[in-house]
């Protein structure tokens, strides 16, 4: 892969989180305290639920090893960039996925290395060696995560005209960067995509199927209202599939880590469009606003 594992793929990543970062204020970290049980809700679902649901799942369909470690990489990673704009879409609470998106965003510096190198030792077998520890984890996520998205957040707090007139080009070019990349991934293995489809995509489907129905299960016993509801649920079907390429590549050279990933992220655009188109009609556009 060369120079395309080593800078462009960091680099769109890093691109990527700062345009999130462009959007993100002060306001959006405060807000959780006005809306705790929501929030709470989300966070336990994405953090703790979809890691667990992922390895139940293994345990149950067959999966070689390394796509199983595919699976729960796809499946520590944060809410997908566009998530927010979905959830927007679907009339559900935008604020409160946008703010789900951030905090899940810089705590992934933290499950991503601890569910990654579990699933490796799981999976794989044996220590994930010295090149794969949880702190050289840790650091490449903060780099192309968290420093990212803590620049573009600063870039609104200082330059908050420049950063409005910018965000709009910027979440454009994130998208076109994120469908780059998962094309990337795809002729990557384009001579096995088919056969690997049919093994990744039955689990990466069932992942991100019942996911989303338990989210929005627990939303509508325990959170606030419809809008949370589909908020949680489309926050927690959309994973940042580009993180997961970018984990996947840089931790163990691609190969068939990175085909759940791809098969997630092209299934998951799918499955929340037709989540939206239903529950679109139960929730009044009033409601909405």
């Amino acid at each position: 892969m060369g120079i395309v594992t080593d800078v462009i793929l960091p680099l769109a990543l890093a691109f990527i989180m700062f345009s999130l970062g462009l959007g993100l204020t002060g306001a959006d970290f405060l807000r959780i305290a006005k809306q705790p049980r929501d929030f709470l809700v989300g966070l336990v679902s994405q953090i703790v639920l979809l890691p667990v649901i992922a390895f139940a799942l293994l345990k149950v369909l067959p999966v070689t090893p390394e796509l199983a470690l595919g699976v729960m990489i796809i499946a520590a990673a944060p809410g997908g960039v566009t998530s927010n704009i979905l959830t927007a879409f679907g009339r559900g609470d935008v604020a409160l996925s946008i703010s789900m998106t951030a905090v899940v965003s810089l705590l992934c510096v933290v499950t991503i290395p601890l569910i990654v190198i579990f699933a490796y030792a799981h999976f794989i077998g044996g220590e994930a060696g010295r090149d794969i520890s949880v702190t050289k984890t840790a650091v490449s996520v903060f780099v192309i995560v968290t420093v990212p998205v803590l620049l573009g957040m600063a870039v609104r707090h200082f330059a908050e005209p420049l950063s409005r007139r910018i965000e709009p080009a910027a979440r454009h070019a994130s998208t076109v960067l994120f469908v780059l990349v998962l094309i990337g991934a795809i002729v990557q293995q384009r001579e096995n995509i088919i056969p690997y489809f049919a093994h990744a995509g039955a689990v990466t489907l069932a992942l991100n199927l019942v996911m989303m129905g338990v989210a929005y299960g627990l939303a509508k016993a325990l959170a606030t209202g419809p809008r949370q509801r589909v908020a949680i649920a489309i926050e927690c079907g959309l994973q940042n599939g580009t993180l997961a390429i970018a984990v996947a590549t840089l931790l163990f050279g691609g190969g068939l880590a990175i085909v759940p990933a791809a098969t997630y992220s092209l299934i998951m655009f799918a499955t929340a469009l037709i989540f939206i188109a239903v529950i679109r009609k139960r929730i009044p556009l009033y409601e909405a606003e």
